[in-house]
């Protein structure tokens, strides 16, 4: 071989060298790279989705034009929703049958599924007594005996018949709130959504209710915290790894207020028009679905420490972290086994 052929060889292995460790670089590099984000203020809370496995931005947009189309199907408040209009009385009817959305009619029937499970310590009919309470504007007002009483009657989940996108109630005068079971939804469907378009990497955030696509690219589980009660919301009790799951928690510390030295928080008892007081901080659910993270994850609080738990180790496929007013933590059965977390001192 000539020298210059020689020369040549060694240029050709060099200039191979150099691109496999700028490959290298790079791919280690991409690995490394932010996710695709976006943080909106939607659904009356704070929405956060990051996207780890594309950079189609359009796929972000839709996702939250989903959190308003949802909206405008399911607020309370919204005077133009459809929920909004089925309790005010001004949707399409016959006699005392309404007529709404499939997807009003799929999100009701899950909510009455959780009626029953939780023999009605968990009830979507609770707006009469819900919409005597406010919790979010300055004004904090307890509601008196006079108007519980006259709401409470109201309040049942087995006077409600869904079927085939229709829906009657056996009282006049009584509302839905979906208001417990509406944000596990719309993640799921943002899940679907996101899934169809080819996403297997990503985390759906709305105000806490976390929902995780998959894994992290590098195949490693995503680090899902548990929020300290009443402290800020980036600061945690514990951490765990989750992989295309739900983590939905429900505690006293989210919407609360005080009145003449008494503690009211949002979670209502439809036996009393009053708030739980069973000595439970917050319930964590980590389920596939997250509409089944929020519906458990009220009732499971509603019930109570011991009842609740009960509920959980009855179920297929979830885990729940109660946390007790001592800021104990109580574990379901194989929790420990099942799924890795390591508590924040």
């Amino acid at each position: 071989m000539t020298e210059r052929k020689k020369r040549m060889a060694v240029y050709c292995i060099l200039g191979a060298l150099v691109l496999l460790i700028f490959t290298v670089i790079y791919q280690k590099q991409e690995k490394k790279q932010e996710p695709l984000s976006v943080t909106a203020f939607k659904l009356n809370t704070v929405v956060k989705i990051d996207l780890y496995d594309t950079k189609d931005e359009s796929l972000l947009n839709k996702a939250l034009e989903l959190c308003d189309d949802y909206e405008k199907l399911f607020s309370r408040t919204l005077e133009t929703s459809e929920i909004y209009r089925l309790n005010h009385e001004t949707l399409e009817k016959d006699g005392q049958t309404y007529k709404i959305s499939p997807e009003t009619t799929e999100l009701v029937s899950k909510g009455l599924e959780y009626g029953q499970l939780s023999h009605g310590a968990f009830d979507i009919t609770i707006g009469p007594v819900s919409s005597l309470w406010d919790f979010t504007s300055e004004i904090k007002k307890v509601p008196t005996k006079e108007e519980l009483s006259a709401s409470l009657p109201l309040v049942s989940y087995q006077d409600v018949q869904v079927s085939k996108n229709r829906i009657t109630f056996s009282q006049k005068g009584m509302m839905l709130d979906l208001g417990a079971i509406a944000k596990g939804y719309i993640a799921d469907k943002i899940k679907e959504f996101l899934l169809e378009n080819g996403v297997r990497s990503a985390t759906i955030n709305l105000g806490g209710n976390v929902l995780c696509v998959g894994e992290k690219p590098d195949g490693s589980p995503f680090r899902i915290g548990i929020q300290k009660p009443f402290a800020d919301r980036s600061e945690t009790i514990a951490v765990m790894n989750i992989s295309d799951k739900s983590v939905v928690s429900s505690g006293i510390y989210e919407r609360y207020f005080e009145q003449d030295g008494v503690f009211y928080h949002h979670i209502l008892n439809p036996d009393t028009g009053m708030p739980y007081d069973n000595h439970l901080v917050s319930v964590t659910i980590i389920s596939d679905k997250s509409v089944d993270g929020d519906g458990l994850s009220t009732s499971c609080f509603a019930l109570g420490l011991e009842k609740g738990m009960e509920l959980i180790n009855s179920l297929p496929d979830v885990q729940a972290v109660f946390i007790t007013d001592d800021y104990q933590m109580h574990y379901s059965d194989g929790f420990e086994e099942e799924i890795w977390m390591k508590t924040v001192k």
